[in-house]
């Protein structure tokens, strides 16, 4: 499953930028991500994700996902780091990368904010290898999900400018 997403808002692209390159502040704007913790830095001495090269110390963030379907509710628990993060070109992307050596459907999310006339452009991509997430009725949820949360995004940065 990918899915892409974009939001324009009237706000200075860096501060629009430390909205989306910290997870831990995902909660307070998309109802999909429903907790997150914030774990010790940790270095990489052995590949068990090929997205992490040997010595890369970063924090990692363990996310919980929650989507309803009507009556039914489902839910996810990932480790994710950050595997790509460059704040001068507001380029941020995070990728699954569980801790107990064992293969798991791979979670990415990409993000990229660019400056414009208006303010700033937030681009979002979100890869889904697996098959438990997808299908018509929970698509039809994140894309409601994105829609609210594109919305809450936007009064967010606003209101912190």
């Amino acid at each position: 499953m990918d899915v892409r997403a974009s939001l324009e808002a009237p706000c200075d692209a860096d501060l629009l930028f430390g909205l989306v390159d910290d997870l831990a502040t995902y909660p307070k704007w998309i109802d999909l991500v429903h907790r997150v913790e914030v774990t010790e830095p940790f270095e990489v001495t052995e590949p068990f994700e090929v997205t992490e090269p040997f010595g890369m110390i970063e924090p990692a963030w363990n996310v919980e996902l929650r989507a309803r379907v009507g009556p039914l509710a489902r839910s996810k628990r990932l480790r994710m780091v950050r595997t790509e993060h460059d704040p001068v070109a507001r380029r941020v992307e995070f990728s699954r990368s569980e801790a107990d050596q064992r293969r798991h459907s791979p979670w990415v999310l990409a993000a990229d904010v660019t400056a414009t006339s208006d303010g700033s452009a937030l681009q979002m991509h979100l890869h889904y290898g697996g098959g438990l997430w997808t299908g018509g009725l929970l698509e039809r949820a994140l894309a409601e999900q994105i829609t609210n949360g594109r919305v809450r995004l936007a009064m967010l940065a606003t209101a912190t400018r």
